[in-house]
């Protein structure tokens, strides 16, 4: 899709999220790959963490990236597969007010091309949740670079047509 070259580019400023029972600042590569794209694409790193597989815990660290005013959207990578550790969904479900299940099955579709009907194993997800996006990508590199090439380079770029995320946010809290 173009990109308006003529219009402003808006930075988005970004926390990132890796769920994991195992990994660490040091060896999380799919954390490192988000940060990577983010950045090179010129937004802003506003926090980034690594949190254990809990509901509990990922929720509350949600709420609080969403009642911080400095943090516009969180990606997490991790915690979207189907085991019983698997529960970034259910965390997100607590926090959100308006799902965007759109990005999910955007996501699948592309990952299919990828890896083929292993996609189904994705619970890749996204929403509002007062004011703030929440997009999850599972946790593998592959997986952040077919959610971050193929949907949110673009959809968090305030110059791409027809329409992008980041001209939505002044009205995300409208009632």
């Amino acid at each position: 899709m173009p990109i308006d070259e003529s219009a402003a580019f808006l930075p988005v400023r970004i926390a990132v999220m890796t769920v994991s029972d195992t990994r660490t600042i040091a060896d999380d590569r799919s954390g490192d790959a988000l940060v990577d794209r983010l950045l090179a694409a010129g937004h802003v790193l506003a926090d980034r963490t690594i949190v254990l597989d809990d509901v509990a815990t990922i929720a509350g660290r949600l709420t609080r990236w969403i009642d911080d005013d400095q943090v516009d959207c969180v990606i997490t990578t991790g915690g979207t597969g189907v085991t019983g550790r698997d529960v970034t969904p259910e965390a997100i479900e607590r926090v959100q007010d308006k799902p965007i299940p759109g990005f999910g099955e955007l996501f699948r579709w592309l990952s299919f091309q990828t890896i083929g009907t292993s996609t189904i194993q994705s619970r890749a997800c996204a929403c509002v949740a007062r004011g703030t996006y929440i997009f999850a990508l599972p946790g593998s590199t592959g997986a952040v670079k077919d959610g971050w090439d193929g949907i949110l380079r673009d959809q968090l770029d305030s110059r791409h047509k027809p329409c992008n995320f980041v001209e939505l946010m002044p009205r995300l809290m409208e009632r």
